[in-house]
């Protein structure tokens, strides 16, 4: 059973059992409907616990919502700090070792497709949404994430193989150029793994193009 099974799990009695059963719930409407039209009705049919049961748990839909974004969004930075970790660790050819740390990055990440459809719905309607949502989600996932590739950015400056002023611009940068290049990424579309390849070390040659000492 993997971390959205558990999530999505009909409640068994306990407290801890039914907000994981609310939040699991949420997670799948409002990557489905967005933050406006999903309602906690709907929630509460997906979660299989009563209406009372979620206010009992959050006190609107609001801080719901915010606290869906924020869990899922840390899942998601673990597992992409974790790539980063794995891949830039020990580096001995730059360009190789950017390139497979980029294919793993840029490649979907279908354990977290409705994290990312979510993501999707935020996009789509960032005006309607609490503003403390988008700051714990950007606080828990993003920013993180950017300033841990900054750390190895830095790290591969002081070790002569990269020119780096600003390792958090440069952390930007990359992620620019490889993750963001890949269209219709994280499930969106079919983009093949020869078309991300390509993509991936398309950018990154461009990225060392403006970072080589």
């Amino acid at each position: 059973m993997n971390g959205h099974e558990v999530a999505r799990a009909r409640p068994r009695g306990g407290l801890a059992d039914k907000r994981q059963a609310i939040l699991g719930g949420a997670l799948a409407v409002f990557s489905r409907d967005g933050y406006t039209r999903a309602s906690i009705d709907a929630i509460s049919a997906e979660a299989g616990v009563s209406t009372r049961t979620i206010y009992n748990h959050f006190e609107d839909k609001g801080h719901l919502f915010q606290t869906v974004i924020q869990e899922s969004t840390a899942l998601v930075a673990d597992a992409q700090i974790a790539i980063i970790a794995s891949y830039l660790r020990k580096v001995t050819d730059l360009e190789e070792d950017l390139i497979e740390f980029g294919r793993a990055l840029a490649t979907p990440m279908s354990d977290y497709a409705e994290h990312f459809a979510l993501v999707r719905q935020i996009n789509a309607e960032v005006g309607h949404i609490p503003q403390e949502a988008i700051d714990a989600w950007q606080e828990a996932g993003p920013r993180r994430v950017l300033g841990e590739l900054a750390l190895r950015m830095r790290r591969l400056g002081e070790q002569g193989l990269l020119s780096v002023d600003d390792p958090d611009r440069a952390a930007v940068h990359f992620m620019l150029l490889v993750q963001g290049a890949v269209p219709f990424h994280h499930g969106i579309g079919a983009t093949s793994e020869e078309e991300i390849e390509e993509i991936v070390t398309s950018g990154v040659r461009t990225f060392l193009h403006g970072y080589l000492p």
